[in-house]
């Protein structure tokens, strides 16, 4: 028996930076053209990169530092930092008229998108009984997902008719700096509720109350990344790590979120004009949101194995028949409906999965830092991913770059089947046993 009310609300609480991660990850989509001619960076590319990257590196930074520091200090302190993370960049990036100070303000966002990424599904899994553990888990995509949906939705509000000269310098001057500073609103709900959910139930009993077995007060405790990372690469944690990067690395490399980051260049190849590319963002983006509610209710059914195989192997038909029909230039609604696709059968397997199975196949003793640890392969598949698809496209076309994620797929697909187990409905102590050989 458990009380259902408090444990949603914590695992509420908790997914809330899921939401902002979500959120912080796709604003400067709808902020970029404006930030760029502001700052005057419009003709050039290299700065262009810079401040679409400078979020990445905080990601990486954030996500390779939170799981040896979550063991240390815990899982609530980590959670509560990245609500002050979020909360103090949401104000600067819109506040800030210096293009050095504008990309610190978004370093600091990445840091608390890859705290946040690390840490809130670990929280889940751990709070969470089995029978619900991986619905719970996928809540946390849920609120990812809600939090791209919403920063489409304000972009989308925000930006007046460029073709209207009162329009152009709102957008300019003030619609680019409202579009980060909207996300204040849910980063300080997330950093005042933080406060009111507990600590880890893990890390209260396995991972503080070993540290206070064995503690040494004669000795200075020192805290070093290297004594946290010498247990995992041990080999009878090699197979498990192998398979966690694998699936983190693969939820990137699969090549939906180049939908997100480069819709521009997507819709405009498949024939629709600027208008109507915002509006095929906001439709992928209640396809993610919708589908993404259908995992909820197949993860505990079909289980985790069955939905990234039908991830793996969906995407790379889907993006098979994308790339043929890129390479025989058909347009219009067609095209919208493969992208529809493609977004809608990431958000119910890959999407969702990728963070339940990584929350769930490392044991307690190694479980902050293999988390952080993929969540950091990641990120680093992210940033390849996006800073890739550029080249990728202008040197291949989309055709190619589309058959290239197919190929991808496959592959993965191929891995998984053979390597991937089936983790529903099972205690965490079960699943230590069966995946760690001793």
């Amino acid at each position: 028996m458990f009380n259902r009310g408090f444990l949603y609300f914590i695992c509420a609480v908790s997914a809330m930076g899921g939401l902002l991660f979500g959120y912080d990850w796709v604003v400067i989509g709808g902020a970029k053209p404006f930030y760029e001619l502001y700052f005057g960076i419009s003709d050039s590319p290299v700065m262009q990169g810079v401040a679409m990257s400078t979020a990445l590196v905080g990601c990486l930074i954030g996500a390779m530092v939170a799981g040896s520091a979550a063991d240390k200090y815990g899982r609530k302190p980590l959670l509560m930092l990245s609500a002050v993370l979020f909360t103090v960049s949401a104000i600067a990036t819109g506040l800030f008229n210096d293009f050095t100070l504008f990309n610190i303000a978004r370093f600091i966002g990445g840091v608390g998108i890859g705290v946040a990424s690390a840490l809130a599904p670990m929280y889940i899994a751990e709070v969470s009984p089995p029978e619900i553990r991986g619905r719970m888990v996928s809540l946390n995509q849920m609120t990812i997902v809600l939090g791209i949906l919403g920063a489409q939705v304000v972009n989308m509000l925000l930006a007046r008719d460029t073709s209207v000269a009162e329009s152009q310098a709102w957008n300019l001057e003030w619609g680019w700096r409202w579009m980060f500073w909207a996300e204040t609103v849910p980063a300080a709900l997330f950093l005042m509720m933080s406060f009111f959910i507990p600590e880890s139930p893990v890390y209260i009993l396995e991972v503080r109350g070993k540290k206070l077995e064995v503690r040494d007060d004669s000795q200075p405790q020192k805290f070093s990344l290297t004594s946290h990372l010498s247990p995992l690469t041990s080999k009878k944690y090699r197979k498990v790590l192998v398979l966690g990067l694998v699936i983190a690395v693969f939820q990137q490399w699969c090549g939906t979120n180049v939908i997100f980051n480069y819709a521009q260049e997507i819709f405009v190849g498949a024939g629709y004009d600027v208008d109507g590319m915002f509006i095929d963002i906001v439709i992928t983006g209640i396809a993610n949101v919708l589908f993404t509610f259908v995992a909820l209710y197949t993860i505990e059914k079909w289980g985790r194995r069955t939905l990234i195989l039908i991830g793996a192997g969906g995407l790379g038909l889907i993006y098979m028949t994308l790339g043929t029909c890129y390479f025989f230039e058909v347009k219009g609604v067609m095209m919208v409906a493969l992208v529809v696709a493609a977004i809608s059968v990431y958000a119910m397997t890959l999407g969702p999965v990728t963070w339940t199975l990584l929350a769930e196949i490392f044991p307690h003793r190694v479980r902050g830092i293999a988390m952080a640890t993929c969540t950091f392969a990641l990120w680093v598949g992210c940033c390849t991913l996006t800073f890739s698809f550029p080249s990728m496209n202008a040197a291949l076309g989309s055709s190619g770059t589309f058959w290239i994620y197919s190929a991808i797929c496959v592959c993965a697909f191929v891995f998984l089947w053979n390597r991937c187990p089936e983790t529903k409905g099972k205690t965490l102590e079960e699943l230590e046993k069966e995946l760690i050989k001793y």
